[in-house]
């Protein structure tokens, strides 16, 4: 079918539809938004994937109601350790209060364009990569192949430390990791580490009349978020930077926050989250330690001289490491000659390619789409994306065979 190019969308370029486009039809269709299930989209490509003669591996949470899948295509003599990872998320982001002009789990392709959540983000690429499994099998392969799906990727990249910890168990140890997040099929060496957490600033309730004999929570929870702000302040200021991001330096943000319950008592309670991403050149624990101090050595001692009830409680909701691939490693070049780009590129935003390379899997991040497209209402990605993820992916099918291996 064939397409028209949207003038309000230049990247739309006239193209036929990709191969892939049945698959990732298929996955958007599925609402993975990150507090449903996944295993409706997880069993759909395990079967697949069995009825191609291939057998996944799924590792699942403790309720069973999530699940990642790992799965290898063999080299051409069975060995299934080394070779590389295709690895991508199936969560995806909320689609509440957002307005949408179709149905976002009904994708659609208008004008060249593939509209629906995830599209992007990053069911794209992981249907691509799916798609070419026939050639995969096909091809006389020297290195295996792996896919790796995950979940909970869009809440802290909670699900994919379960299938690491089950492949280094199983003693699996791919040579290097691509991980498809949309880069617009350019390569990405290096992304922020992300770290969130709940604080509970617990004081004690009074009548407003008699604040003396309370603790208000909320005004101490603001004296911790505006030391919180202080410390954005200070990397904004004096870095350490690196100018390759598009924000070349670490940030941190209070992003929720409730208290209190009537405008004449002293709040007994005062409940936020925050949030800061790191340069992974920076250590995360003690940019965490510089708060904690801050809270139990500053704040904490002035609270329980008003009154013996404060406390300040800590509670880590994620962590995934930040990305600072080498350009002398194997996966770098490889994806480098595949893209024909040698640009450097690192981002803000974070993915888990990190949690693949300390795991010691040299990772890259490389997919199809645009991230200004992520998370927002009508999320698309372009087939002409697609198009060049399919070329990217047979070319790189084509560097896993044993006649290209040979040369």
């Amino acid at each position: 079918m064939s397409q028209i190019a949207d003038p309000a969308h230049p990247e739309a370029a006239s193209t036929t539809s990709p191969l892939s486009l049945p698959w990732i039809e298929r996955l958007v269709s599925f609402d993975t938004v990150s507090r449903n299930s996944n295993l409706g989209l997880i069993e759909t490509v395990r079967d697949e994937l069995r009825h191609a003669g291939i057998e996944a591996t799924i590792t699942s949470d403790p309720r069973g109601q999530w699940a990642n899948l790992f799965a290898t295509v063999p080299a051409h003599d069975g060995e299934t350790n080394g070779g590389i990872v295709l690895s991508g998320h199936t969560d995806v982001v909320p689609v509440d209060g957002q307005d949408w002009q179709s149905d976002p789990f009904k994708p659609e392709v208008r004008d060249g364009l593939l509209y629906g959540r995830g599209s992007c983000d990053m069911k794209g690429f992981i249907g691509a990569a799916l798609a070419m499994l026939p050639k995969m099998q096909a091809t006389k392969l020297a290195k295996p192949i792996h896919f790796a799906l995950s979940y909970d990727e869009e809440v802290g990249c909670a699900g994919a430390p379960l299938m690491i910890a089950d492949l280094l168990k199983r003693g699996v140890k791919p040579d290097g990791c691509i991980v498809g997040e949309p880069t617009s099929m350019r390569p990405v060496i290096a992304h922020k580490g992300i770290n969130t957490y709940h604080c509970c600033v617990r004081g004690f309730a009074a009548h407003s009349s008699l604040t003396p004999k309370g603790l208000n929570a909320i005004e101490y929870a603001a004296r911790l978020i505006c030391h919180i702000r202080d410390i954005a302040d200070e990397f904004r200021a004096k870095g350490p930077f690196d100018e390759l991001y598009d924000v070349p330096f670490t940030t941190s943000q209070t992003s929720t926050i409730k208290g209190g319950n009537a405008i004449n008592t002293v709040p007994a309670e005062c409940n936020f989250e925050f949030e800061f991403r790191n340069l992974p050149t920076m250590d995360p624990e003690q940019i965490f330690q510089r708060i904690e101090s801050y809270a139990h050595e500053t704040l904490l001692p002035k609270m329980l001289k008003e009154h013996g009830n404060g406390a300040i409680e800590f509670t880590r909701l994620a962590s995934a490491p930040g990305l600072d691939a080498t350009e002398q490693a194997a996966i770098t070049q490889l994806v480098r000659a595949l893209t024909e780009n040698q640009d450097k590129r690192k981002v803000a935003y974070g993915t888990e390619a990190g949690l693949f390379a300390n795991a010691g899997v040299p990772s890259i991040v490389c997919g199809p789409g645009n991230i200004e497209q992520a998370h927002k209402a009508n999320e698309y990605v372009s087939l002409e994306q697609l198009a060049q993820c399919e070329a990217f992916l047979g070319k790189f099918i084509h560097s896993m065979s044993v006649e290209a291996q040979a040369r």
